[in-house]
């Protein structure tokens, strides 16, 4: 027998409230419950469809204890749907910790689809979509933004980033920085609304453009990934100098023959590699 869903991962429309489907309304009509980003934003989808239904808030800074509460209801036999402000829940969103929490304890998750920025954004750029990768905000941390856009370096795929109007030059110039400012890129702003707008070109194209035009709306910012290919030679580029060595212990070297290899990559004295990779390993 084929166990029902006990939660449903509705999405909601991102900008243009007629991109609601059928099975989203049904599902919000049918659902004991409806946990939501913001539920003074969830009363304005529901008036709109005539639907009246209990709700509690779910976001970041309350995920852990209404989990549980979220869990419980479901225990005792109700169904629960799941929405966001706009767009997919569990999508750089504390959703995916719902998700987790209730299949941990043996019960069903389905999707009811709806609109998605970051996939109207990668059509929409003009950029290959056969592969790309999903990287959401980049940390306002600045020693884990530099980690993030490190790592990244030498990603072929087109990658895609969300980001804020005030925020948004910041990131651009970080990019460019990350990058070089030659990257193929777009930013697509306002998606379904009536100020839609898609911007393609360089990132420094763009970096320009938006200094000149103060940023409005949420934007998807997609950047196309690296098209020189990264050679045998230069695959420690992105690693730390811990990662380097590690990497070549994990082949079966001998310690002192990992630093001597990876200090000939570095084009750096042995006694320094090892210097810094014992250090390392102490922290």
């Amino acid at each position: 027998m084929v166990k029902q869903p006990a939660l449903y991962l509705v999405g909601t429309p991102i900008g243009n409230l007629s991109d609601i489907s059928p099975r989203v309304a049904r599902t919000l009509e049918s659902v004991d419950l409806i946990a939501a980003e913001d539920t003074r934003n969830t009363l304005k989808l529901l008036n709109h469809l005539g639907i009246k239904k209990p709700m509690i808030s779910y976001f970041e800074h309350n995920k852990r204890q209404r989990g549980e509460e979220i869990l419980a209801r479901i225990r005792a036999g109700d169904t629960v749907a799941l929405v966001t402000d706009a767009g997919m829940p569990a999508v750089s969103d504390p959703g995916e910790d719902l998700v987790r929490l209730v299949v941990q304890n043996g019960y069903e998750v389905t999707a009811v689809a709806g609109p998605c920025a970051l996939i109207c954004g990668l059509i929409l750029s003009g950029l290959p979509t056969g592969r790309f990768c999903f990287e959401g905000f980049l940390s306002v941390n600045k020693k884990s933004r530099a980690e993030h856009l490190d790592a990244l370096k030498n990603e072929t795929r087109t990658m895609i980033f969300y980001e804020s109007p005030q925020k948004l030059c910041r990131t651009l110039a970080d990019l460019c920085g990350a990058f070089g400012g030659d990257r193929p890129a777009a930013l697509i702003r306002e998606i379904s609304k009536l100020h839609e707008e898609t911007c393609r070109g360089t990132l420094a194209e763009l970096a320009a453009r938006q200094e000149e035009t103060p940023p409005r709306g949420e934007y998807v910012v997609v950047v196309g990934g690296r098209q020189t290919p990264v050679t045998e030679e230069t695959f420690w580029q992105t690693m730390t100098l811990r990662q380097h060595v590690d990497h070549y212990r994990a082949l079966g070297m001998p310690k002192n023959d990992a630093i001597k290899a990876a200090a000939k990559d570095r084009g750096a004295k042995k006694s320094d590699v090892y210097a810094e990779y014992v250090k390392a390993e102490n922290v």
